[in-house]
């Protein structure tokens, strides 16, 4: 997980520089890099690539494309870092799903782990600042399906191999992307191709240890994990955006870690 979402931090980061660009052209190229190095590798090894569980991870795979374009839709009106602060409540959604899906069992301590988490988001977002409404609800939505696509996951379990389930997720993308972004495609140019390119090797492979970590531990546990992102997005922020963080953005980042980490410990006991 936490290589995935090392991955996932500079996908972001390259997708907040490359806003100008309509949406669903950043979801085609996001999606047929990852769809290119998942096939080859599928095909080389031989794996069934339609695999077993066809329907939850059909399911899963609109789900995470609804996810991922509302995501990427918000980047266009709020700052990279708010906006994966505000999608963490998404492994929060998860664990709600799990427990009432999967009927996973989670102690009272958990749930009050989970809140203070929730809190340290808030803390980073920082409740005094403007922020466009249209970019909230975008993110706000597209948690509430990542929650879904991990708890789809962990349904899924180990029935297929983990590059089966984000194959059929990249698929999904390339199509719905590459059909919806026809009208208004725009050329990139110069490095701006190595960098759409990109996308699609930095999300390969933080889906694919994403989908790794789902299917080999509970939800309950490894979606706290993605609180991680947090911090390399805000470290990425500093250096790149040139972004400031005030002394409640760091106190939200402790909030987070400390509340995640003791999950971890509470959920092995």
């Amino acid at each position: 997980m936490v290589i995935s979402t090392f991955s996932f931090t500079l996908m972001n980061a390259f997708v907040k520089y490359l806003s100008h660009f309509p949406t669903f052209e950043i979801v085609f190229f996001r999606s047929i890099g990852s769809l290119f190095l998942a096939t080859s590798y599928i095909l080389i090894k031989g794996i069934p690539i339609l695999g077993n569980n066809k329907r939850l991870m059909l399911y899963r795979s609109f789900a995470g494309l609804i996810a991922m374009s509302l995501f990427f839709m918000s980047l266009k009106y709020i700052p990279v870092g708010t906006a994966v602060s505000l999608r963490y409540i998404a492994p929060i959604f998860a664990t709600f799903f799990a427990v009432f899906w999967l009927k996973e069992k989670l102690r009272a301590v958990q749930w009050l782990l989970f809140l203070i988490a929730f809190c340290g988001v808030l803390v980073i977002k920082g409740f005094g600042d403007a922020l466009d409404t249209t970019g909230l609800l975008l993110v706000l939505t597209a948690s509430v399906f990542s929650g879904m696509v991990y708890v789809l996951i962990r349904k899924i379990g180990k029935g297929d191999h983990p590059l089966v389930v984000v194959n059929y997720f990249m698929f999904t993308g390339t199509v719905v992307g590459g059909v919806l972004s026809i009208q208004n495609f725009t050329l990139p140019h110069d490095d701006e191709w190595f960098l759409l390119l990109s996308l699609g090797f930095f999300g390969f492979f933080g889906q694919l240890f994403m989908t790794k970590a789902f299917q080999v531990a509970k939800t309950s546990l490894v979606a706290p994990l993605k609180y991680i992102e947090v911090i390399f997005t805000l470290t990425v922020g500093v250096f790149w955006f040139g972004d400031y963080y005030s002394f409640f953005s760091l106190l939200g980042i402790l909030m987070i870690i400390g509340a995640l980490v003791a999950n971890v410990f509470v959920g092995k006991r």
